[in-house]
């Protein structure tokens, strides 16, 4: 099955970003330095290509040369009724843990729940659920 899969620009922080994302989601990292890909314009460590597989699907890479780093604008990564609400304020709170809540995760007034936070890494989130019952 295909399926839409951001993917993000970072300059230095991939290999963290990923490792952060598989703590909070879950899932698997796969990541591949520039020297796995033959690469010389970046440092050798650095992230050529990274994988986060599992209930939350993101790719990324280190910013190298003149590539422009991620930026982000008019654009969040919803997440909305993809596990079971106790999942969702669990992965709200990890998010906003040095980041920045932009709209508390809150009970809207048409019943379900949701908010926004930006992570650590600049990624705009929005996080929404169903209520329990």
């Amino acid at each position: 099955m295909t399926a839409l899969q951001p993917y993000l620009a970072l300059p230095g922080a991939a290999r963290e970003a990923l490792t952060f994302y598989a703590d909070v989601f879950g899932g698997e990292v796969s990541l591949f330095t520039f020297e796995q890909f033959n690469r010389d314009d970046g440092p050798a460590d650095a992230i050529a290509h990274g994988e986060l597989s599992g209930p939350v699907g993101l790719a990324a890479s280190d910013t190298a040369g003149d590539e422009p780093p991620l930026r982000i604008e008019g654009m969040r990564l919803a997440l909305l009724g993809t596990a079971e609400p106790g999942t969702m304020r669990e992965w709200f709170a990890r998010l906003a843990d040095q980041g920045t809540v932009v709209d508390e995760l809150q009970e809207r007034p048409w019943g379900d729940w949701d908010g926004e936070v930006v992570d650590q890494f600049g990624v705009p989130w929005l996080i929404g659920f169903h209520p329990e019952g």
